[in-house]
Protein backbone atom coordinates (compact mmCIF):
# COMPACT_ATOMS: atom_id res chain seq x y z
CA UNK A 1 0.00 0.00 0.00
CA UNK A 2 1.42 3.37 -1.06
CA UNK A 3 1.21 6.10 1.58
CA UNK A 4 -0.46 9.27 0.40
CA UNK A 5 1.56 12.51 0.71
CA UNK A 6 0.91 14.72 3.70
CA UNK A 7 -0.84 11.97 5.64
CA UNK A 8 -1.25 14.15 8.72
CA UNK A 9 -3.16 16.67 6.59
CA UNK A 10 -5.40 13.95 5.22
CA UNK A 11 -6.00 12.69 8.74
CA UNK A 12 -6.62 16.25 9.95
CA UNK A 13 -4.24 15.97 12.90
CA UNK A 14 -3.63 18.79 15.36
CA UNK A 15 0.16 18.63 15.01
CA UNK A 16 1.22 18.36 11.39
CA UNK A 17 4.64 19.18 9.99
CA UNK A 18 3.26 19.02 6.46
CA UNK A 19 1.03 21.99 7.25
CA UNK A 20 4.06 24.07 8.20
CA UNK A 21 6.01 23.07 5.09
CA UNK A 22 3.15 23.65 2.63
CA UNK A 23 1.76 26.85 4.15
CA UNK A 24 4.96 28.73 5.00
CA UNK A 25 4.08 31.75 2.86
CA UNK A 26 0.53 31.97 4.22
CA UNK A 27 1.80 31.77 7.80
CA UNK A 28 4.52 34.35 7.14
CA UNK A 29 2.08 36.84 5.62
CA UNK A 30 -0.33 36.35 8.53
CA UNK A 31 2.43 36.91 11.09
CA UNK A 32 3.61 40.06 9.30
CA UNK A 33 0.08 41.48 9.21
CA UNK A 34 -0.42 40.58 12.88
CA UNK A 35 2.78 42.33 13.94
CA UNK A 36 2.10 45.37 11.75
CA UNK A 37 -1.42 45.89 13.10
CA UNK A 38 -0.17 45.52 16.67
CA UNK A 39 2.81 47.84 16.26
CA UNK A 40 0.90 50.60 14.49
CA UNK A 41 -1.96 50.46 17.01
CA UNK A 42 0.27 50.57 20.08
CA UNK A 43 2.48 53.35 18.70
CA UNK A 44 -0.53 55.53 17.86
CA UNK A 45 -2.02 54.75 21.26
CA UNK A 46 1.24 55.75 22.94
CA UNK A 47 1.39 59.00 20.95
CA UNK A 48 -2.11 59.87 22.21
CA UNK A 49 -1.67 58.57 25.76
CA UNK A 50 1.40 60.66 26.65
CA UNK A 51 -0.25 64.09 26.11
CA UNK A 52 -3.46 62.87 27.78
CA UNK A 53 -1.52 61.70 30.84
CA UNK A 54 0.47 64.94 30.96
CA UNK A 55 -2.77 66.93 30.70
CA UNK A 56 -4.31 64.93 33.54
CA UNK A 57 -1.18 65.48 35.65
CA UNK A 58 -0.90 69.22 35.02
CA UNK A 59 -4.65 69.91 35.27
CA UNK A 60 -6.11 67.88 38.15
CA UNK A 61 -9.75 68.66 37.14
CA UNK A 62 -9.07 66.94 33.81
CA UNK A 63 -7.80 63.76 35.47
CA UNK A 64 -11.25 62.37 36.28
CA UNK A 65 -12.77 62.84 32.82
CA UNK A 66 -9.68 61.50 31.02
CA UNK A 67 -9.56 58.34 33.14
CA UNK A 68 -13.32 57.90 32.98
CA UNK A 69 -13.52 58.16 29.19
CA UNK A 70 -10.60 55.79 28.58
CA UNK A 71 -12.02 53.29 31.08
CA UNK A 72 -15.44 53.36 29.42
CA UNK A 73 -13.81 52.70 26.04
CA UNK A 74 -12.07 49.63 27.46
CA UNK A 75 -15.37 48.17 28.69
CA UNK A 76 -16.94 48.15 25.21
CA UNK A 77 -16.88 44.59 23.76
CA UNK A 78 -14.58 44.26 20.77
CA UNK A 79 -17.34 43.29 18.32
CA UNK A 80 -19.43 46.25 19.43
CA UNK A 81 -16.41 48.56 19.15
CA UNK A 82 -15.70 47.49 15.58
CA UNK A 83 -19.39 47.86 14.71
CA UNK A 84 -19.43 51.43 16.08
CA UNK A 85 -16.32 52.33 14.08
CA UNK A 86 -17.51 50.62 10.88
CA UNK A 87 -19.30 53.70 9.43
CA UNK A 88 -16.07 55.70 9.78
CA UNK A 89 -13.49 53.22 8.50
CA UNK A 90 -15.43 50.61 6.55
CA UNK A 91 -14.06 47.08 6.17
CA UNK A 92 -10.41 48.05 6.35
CA UNK A 93 -7.26 47.64 8.40
CA UNK A 94 -7.91 51.14 9.72
CA UNK A 95 -11.00 49.82 11.48
CA UNK A 96 -8.92 47.29 13.43
CA UNK A 97 -6.18 49.82 14.19
CA UNK A 98 -8.66 52.42 15.46
CA UNK A 99 -10.31 49.90 17.77
CA UNK A 100 -7.00 48.72 19.18
CA UNK A 101 -5.83 52.29 19.72
CA UNK A 102 -8.92 53.07 21.79
CA UNK A 103 -8.44 49.91 23.85
CA UNK A 104 -4.78 50.67 24.50
CA UNK A 105 -5.48 54.15 25.86
CA UNK A 106 -6.80 52.88 29.19
CA UNK A 107 -3.69 50.86 29.99
CA UNK A 108 -1.25 53.45 28.68
CA UNK A 109 -2.82 56.59 30.16
CA UNK A 110 -3.26 55.05 33.61
CA UNK A 111 0.30 53.78 33.83
CA UNK A 112 1.93 56.91 32.43
CA UNK A 113 -0.12 59.06 34.78
CA UNK A 114 0.79 56.83 37.72
CA UNK A 115 4.45 57.19 36.80
CA UNK A 116 4.20 60.99 36.58
CA UNK A 117 2.43 61.17 39.91
CA UNK A 118 5.13 59.03 41.50
CA UNK A 119 7.87 61.57 40.71
CA UNK A 120 8.86 63.07 44.10
CA UNK A 121 7.81 66.68 44.52
CA UNK A 122 11.22 67.56 45.92
CA UNK A 123 12.76 66.39 42.65
CA UNK A 124 10.51 68.74 40.72
CA UNK A 125 11.33 71.61 43.08
CA UNK A 126 15.06 70.96 42.75
CA UNK A 127 14.79 71.01 38.95
CA UNK A 128 12.83 74.27 39.03
CA UNK A 129 15.47 75.70 41.33
CA UNK A 130 18.08 74.89 38.68
CA UNK A 131 16.09 76.91 36.14
CA UNK A 132 14.20 74.11 34.43
CA UNK A 133 11.11 75.31 32.60
CA UNK A 134 7.90 73.23 32.29
CA UNK A 135 8.89 71.58 28.99
CA UNK A 136 12.46 70.80 30.04
CA UNK A 137 11.23 69.54 33.40
CA UNK A 138 8.78 67.21 31.68
CA UNK A 139 11.21 65.86 29.08
CA UNK A 140 14.35 65.49 31.19
CA UNK A 141 12.99 64.76 34.68
CA UNK A 142 9.36 63.67 34.88
CA UNK A 143 9.03 61.42 31.84
CA UNK A 144 12.35 59.59 32.44
CA UNK A 145 11.37 58.90 36.07
CA UNK A 146 7.93 57.74 34.91
CA UNK A 147 9.45 55.25 32.45
CA UNK A 148 9.20 52.11 34.64
CA UNK A 149 5.45 52.54 35.12
CA UNK A 150 4.97 53.63 31.51
CA UNK A 151 6.87 50.61 30.18
CA UNK A 152 4.79 48.29 32.37
CA UNK A 153 1.66 49.73 30.79
CA UNK A 154 3.19 49.48 27.32
CA UNK A 155 3.97 45.79 27.83
CA UNK A 156 0.42 45.02 28.95
CA UNK A 157 -1.09 47.09 26.13
CA UNK A 158 1.07 45.34 23.54
CA UNK A 159 0.20 41.83 24.71
CA UNK A 160 -3.46 42.81 24.88
CA UNK A 161 -3.33 44.21 21.34
CA UNK A 162 -1.73 41.02 20.03
CA UNK A 163 -4.68 39.11 21.44
CA UNK A 164 -7.31 41.54 20.17
CA UNK A 165 -5.90 41.65 16.63
CA UNK A 166 -7.38 38.19 16.09
CA UNK A 167 -10.88 39.66 16.43
CA UNK A 168 -10.13 41.66 13.27
CA UNK A 169 -10.70 38.43 11.36
CA UNK A 170 -14.39 39.38 11.22
CA UNK A 171 -13.45 42.12 8.72
CA UNK A 172 -10.62 40.20 7.05
CA UNK A 173 -7.77 42.00 8.82
CA UNK A 174 -6.94 39.80 11.77
CA UNK A 175 -3.46 38.53 10.98
CA UNK A 176 -3.24 35.05 12.45
CA UNK A 177 -6.86 35.47 13.52
CA UNK A 178 -7.86 35.03 9.87
CA UNK A 179 -6.32 31.56 9.90
CA UNK A 180 -7.85 30.69 13.27
CA UNK A 181 -11.29 31.83 12.14
CA UNK A 182 -11.09 29.96 8.82
CA UNK A 183 -9.68 26.88 10.52
CA UNK A 184 -12.46 26.79 13.09
CA UNK A 185 -15.12 27.11 10.41
CA UNK A 186 -13.67 24.16 8.48
CA UNK A 187 -12.42 22.30 11.57
CA UNK A 188 -8.87 22.38 10.17
CA UNK A 189 -7.05 21.32 13.32
CA UNK A 190 -3.46 21.97 12.25
CA UNK A 191 -4.28 25.49 11.10
CA UNK A 192 -6.11 26.42 14.31
CA UNK A 193 -3.36 25.08 16.56
CA UNK A 194 -0.46 26.49 14.55
CA UNK A 195 -1.93 29.98 14.29
CA UNK A 196 -2.85 29.98 17.98
CA UNK A 197 0.65 28.90 19.03
CA UNK A 198 2.17 31.60 16.82
CA UNK A 199 -0.03 34.22 18.53
CA UNK A 200 1.28 33.10 21.90
CA UNK A 201 4.88 33.15 20.66
CA UNK A 202 4.48 36.67 19.27
CA UNK A 203 3.05 37.86 22.60
CA UNK A 204 5.87 36.27 24.60
CA UNK A 205 8.53 37.62 22.23
CA UNK A 206 7.05 41.14 22.32
CA UNK A 207 6.86 41.13 26.11
CA UNK A 208 10.47 39.93 26.45
CA UNK A 209 11.63 42.51 23.90
CA UNK A 210 9.92 45.36 25.74
CA UNK A 211 11.25 44.06 29.06
CA UNK A 212 14.75 44.16 27.61
CA UNK A 213 14.19 47.71 26.34
CA UNK A 214 12.88 48.71 29.77
CA UNK A 215 15.96 47.34 31.50
CA UNK A 216 18.18 49.10 28.96
CA UNK A 217 16.64 52.56 29.31
CA UNK A 218 16.09 52.43 33.09
CA UNK A 219 19.47 51.28 34.49
CA UNK A 220 18.83 53.09 37.76
CA UNK A 221 16.07 50.64 38.67
CA UNK A 222 18.56 47.76 38.54
CA UNK A 223 20.98 49.73 40.69
CA UNK A 224 18.22 50.43 43.21
CA UNK A 225 17.35 46.74 43.45
CA UNK A 226 21.02 45.81 43.84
Amino acid sequence: MIATPHDCLARNEWICGAYLSTRRRILFDAVVQHVQLTAVSVLIGLALAVPLAVLARRLPPASGPVLAVTTILYTIPSLAMFSLLLPLYGLSAGLVVAGLVLYSLTLLVRNILAGLRAVPEETRQAARGLGYGPVRLLLTVELPLALPAAMAGLRIATVSAISLVTVGAIVGFGGLGNLIYAGMNSYFKAQVLTASVLCVLIAVAADLLLLGVQRLITPWTRAARA
